[in-house]
């Protein structure tokens, strides 16, 4: 039974987003997605890491210390909605920029839309709790973590996000133990288990630290390592037959264009999984004009697509480049 899984990096809708767009009562929902909409729609399930609020409560957290604040408008799960996004994921440095009061109207704007999340909650049991989705080939749990902004690690009547710590040898005790258990917890009610992960800093390649992190969380029985927090898509390695996206990049936002780094540009990562096992990753090269996405053009999508053989080559891994768009296999 084949399988597919599409995946974007994050995706803030907040600051000029939300000004422009999602406020905008001339923008239709769709609009946003431009022409990568075919392609979400046309997957079985479609998950984004959502790193703003949606929300109109709350204030500023901490705003002498902390530079980069983000919300949206209610009106932005009409957008999510218009992609069907199945599921978001909250662990990262940006679900509490407004507060608690605004993460759970987050909370329950996407539980009225009928959108999973993982990855932040009221309690450690809702942040910890995996989601779970519907495929033809069976159930897809997804667990989420971050290391950023340790002081929302949630706690027992204290809203927060699911905060690991880790170093060069892997996570470290709590943390590694609280994994182990969620990763099984999930595996126990899905076939297919992926983990969520916004860690590392905004450039730069992953850390030995970090790949002993994605490398300890396959071993710990994740089917599919997802990384986002970078601002670009870095490499790919297929560990012990089990893909690690390091970064997926961003997918929409209006952030500062960097000419080298070119974090305007990301994929769209197709998931397609047969008899419970990943296949192949397809990379959609993707591009944010103007607060939307749209697909690359075509020399965009070269020097992309170059750039992802060259840092996927590092882990030894093959993305084979054909009409501007690239793949990797998971048997190699």
């Amino acid at each position: 039974m084949r399988t597919t899984i599409a995946l974007t990096g994050d995706v803030m809708l907040g600051r000029l987003v939300d000004r422009y767009v999602i406020r905008n009562p001339t923008v239709e929902p769709p609009t946003l997605w431009g022409d990568v909409l075919p392609l979400l729609l046309a997957a079985d399930i479609r998950m984004i890491n959502l790193e703003c609020m949606i929300s109109l409560r709350g204030e500023r957290w901490r705003p002498q210390s902390k530079a980069f604040h983000f919300r949206a408008h209610p009106r932005a799960i009409e957008f999510l909605k218009a992609a069907r996004i199945d599921c978001v994921t909250l662990a990262n440095n940006h679900v509490l920029d407004y507060g608690a009061d605004a993460l759970i109207e987050c909370l329950d704007l996407l539980d009225q839309a009928g959108i999973k999340h993982t990855g932040a909650g009221r309690d450690p049991a809702e942040a910890l709790q995996p989601a779970y989705l519907s495929t033809p080939a069976g159930t897809v749990a997804v667990v989420a973590l971050t290391d950023n902004e340790p002081e929302w690690e949630v706690a027992p009547g204290v809203p927060g996000i699911n905060v690991v710590d880790y170093d060069e040898h892997g996570l470290i005790e709590p943390y590694a133990s609280r994994m182990t258990e969620l990763i099984a917890i999930a595996r126990r009610q899905a076939s297919f288990v992926v983990v969520s992960a916004h860690v590392g800093p905004n450039w730069g390649r992953p850390s030995r630290p970090m790949q002993r992190l994605a490398h300890q969380l396959i071993d710990q029985g994740a089917d599919l390592y997802w990384g986002h927090s970078n601002h670009t898509p870095q490499g790919i390695e297929v560990y012990r037959g089990k893909p690690i996206l390091y970064s997926t990049g961003d997918f929409v936002d209006d952030y500062a264009i960097d000419p080298a780094e070119r974090n305007d540009l990301s994929f769209l990562f197709e998931v397609e999984l047969h008899d419970k096992r990943i296949h192949i990753i397809r990379l959609h090269p993707t591009t944010i004009e103007q607060f939307y996405v749209r697909r690359a053009t075509e020399p965009e999508a070269r020097w992309l697509l170059e750039r992802m053989r060259a840092l996927s080559a590092a882990f030894e891994s093959r993305v084979i480049i054909q009409d501007r768009e690239g793949s990797i296999s998971c048997y190699q």
